[in-house]
């Protein structure tokens, strides 16, 4: 018997992002990384201004982005 591992964390967002805003989370990675190094409620307040996403939504791409750019490697 195998059992599948449930995502946790921001990327369990990432499923509903993709299906209500039509793109790739990665499209959302692109627009963040070009932003540059703001803050995360300045990159947040960014993709809820410019782009129309859900506080939420926006939140849990800021911070997997954040995370993965000051991950170690």
């Amino acid at each position: 018997m195998t059992t599948a591992t449930k995502v946790q964390g921001p990327a369990s967002y990432f499923p509903s992002i993709e299906k209500k805003y039509g793109h790739p989370v990665q499209h959302w990675f692109d627009i963040l990384l070009a932003a540059g190094d703001l803050k995360h409620m300045a990159l947040v307040d960014l993709l809820k201004s410019a782009h129309g996403l859900g506080h939420g939504h926006a939140n849990a791409l800021v911070a997997f982005h954040l995370a993965r750019r000051t991950a170690p490697g």
